[in-house]
């Protein structure tokens, strides 16, 4: 491109204008307008009040305003995403106060001694001055993070409670305590020589002597299977606790219960007497696992520990 310029006093002049002439005076006039605007911005928008011109005050008000409605919808919304979060939460810790109260009384702990309902002690040193106070997102995903902590405590609570339940039913279920309330037995299990014949024989239970009429009880919860009279062991009650366990009273001079019934740990069944093949008042007791009489001391010295542990507890 040619500029031709004319002037009365001079000669004419010819000025050649070059592709890049044009680009520097196009970037020029760009820069020129940029820094226009940012002069004007800073002159009216930043400093709208200083100057107090009307319309630029309600154009930057009116932004402020729609700023802060925004920021405040973006509060509501997540206080209320939170209401609910927290919400959940403590529908979370009253489930977990009951199962945590539950799992406490099977397992023997005193509550004055781990109390659900009151909050641990927690402490530590000042806080220092470079500590930042959590963001709005970074408190999100604290609470999202605990709630699924107490969630994941709930279920193991639930196994727990489950597991010692079961522990539980199967320890009432073995007959651990002693069905005649005498300070020792008359004959115990293993080989003796037999009262009737004098020879050498395998006695396969314990007898616990009393006076006719003493209570006998159940040494376990479980089913009577058996309620009737035999030639040796005269009145006679098996009691099923179940996992191939039952126990034998035999010798009673009353039954109380009979087949089918349902009888709980420590109940009255019979009384102690001498029918069927015996030579005085007693009561003979057998524990048998599988068909196989096992002896009964094994069993009643596991339910003598388990007392003392649990006055221990108590204590």
């Amino acid at each position: 491109m040619q500029i031709i310029l004319l002037h009365p006093r001079f000669s004419a002049r010819t000025i050649t204008l070059r592709h890049w002439h044009l680009l520097a005076l196009a970037l020029f006039f760009v820069m020129s307008v940029l820094v226009a605007a940012f002069l004007l911005y800073y002159l009216t928008f930043r400093h709208a009040t200083d100057f107090n011109i009307p319309l630029v005050r309600d154009v930057v008000a009116s932004a402020t305003q729609e700023d802060s409605f925004r920021k405040d919808k973006y509060v509501k919304e997540n206080l209320a995403a939170m209401a609910m979060k927290l919400g959940e939460m403590q529908a979370q810790l009253m489930r977990l106060d009951a199962l945590g109260e539950r799992v406490q009384g099977l397992a023997g702990v005193k509550p004055q001694e781990f109390n659900f309902r009151e909050p641990p002690g927690r402490g530590g040193p000042a806080p220092s001055a470079n500590d930042k106070p959590l963001s709005m997102s970074e408190f999100q995903k604290a609470l999202d993070a605990t709630a699924k902590d107490v969630e994941q405590r709930a279920d193991y609570m639930n196994v727990v409670e489950t597991t010692l339940m079961s522990y539980k039913i199967r320890s009432r279920l073995l007959p651990t305590i002693q069905p005649v309330n005498v300070s020792y037995n008359a004959s115990g299990f293993g080989w003796r020589i037999d009262p009737f014949t004098g020879k050498n024989a395998f006695h396969e239970g314990i007898d616990f002597a009393a006076a006719v009429g003493t209570p006998i009880v159940a040494a376990a919860g479980g089913v009577v299977i058996s309620a009737e009279y035999h030639h040796q062991y005269g009145n006679m009650i098996d009691i099923d606790h179940g996992n191939d366990i039952v126990t034998r009273y035999a010798h009673t001079s009353r039954v109380y219960v009979k087949v089918g019934d349902i009888v709980r740990r420590g109940q009255r069944i019979a009384d102690i007497g001498s029918t069927g093949r015996s030579t005085g008042s007693h009561l003979h007791f057998e524990v048998l696992v599988k068909g196989v009489q096992q002896d009964p001391h094994k069993f009643l010295a596991a339910g003598a520990d388990q007392a003392k542990m649990a006055a221990l507890v108590a204590k």
